[in-house]
This record gives C-alpha cells, sequence and structure tokens, in this order.
C-alpha cells in the first residue's frame, strides 16, 4: 500500500477512534485526522511486526492495526494534555 494510502486509511482510522472514544478534544478534526494518520503508521508498522495485517495491502486487519494505533494515540494524547 502507497503512502497516500496509508493517510487515506489513517483519515478513516481517525474517524473511527473518535467514533469509539468520544470527547472534546481541542483542535477538532485536524487533531483527530493527524492522529488517525500516526496510529494507521504506527498501528500498521507494530501490526506488521507481529503478523496482524501488512504494510504492503489494504484489508480489514490493516484497518483494525490503524484504528487501535489511533486508539492508543488518542489515549496518550488526551493523558498528556491533562
Amino acid at each position: 500500500m502507497g503512502f497516500i494510502s496509508w493517510i487515506i486509511l489513517g483519515l478513516i482510522a481517525g474517524i473511527l477512534a473518535k467514533y469509539i472514544m468520544p470527547g472534546k478534544d481541542g483542535g477538532g478534526f485536524m487533531v483527530t485526522a493527524l492522529l488517525g494518520i500516526a496510529g494507521a503508521f504506527v498501528g500498521g508498522w507494530l501490526g506488521s511486526f507481529i503478523g496482524i495485517g501488512t504494510t504492503g495491502e489494504f484489508s480489514f486487519a490493516s484497518l483494525l492495526t490503524a484504528v487501535v494505533g489511533a486508539l492508543v494515540l488518542l489515549f496518550v494524547y488526551r493523558a498528556v494534555k491533562k
């Protein structure tokens, strides 16, 4: 999967993460989008190491790892922001 595909997947993951973990976050859509993109990269990279999803193709496992990565980053962002 190319760089642009990971950005699109990250946007989707960020939206899903925000839906799963709603709350008032400063920055609105931009922060959610950036956390989603970063979560997609982190989740996809870590997922490929443990065998869940790959960075080379789009699959449900890739989406799942991206959403989990975005949720983790959203949790860390909220913890640091307090």
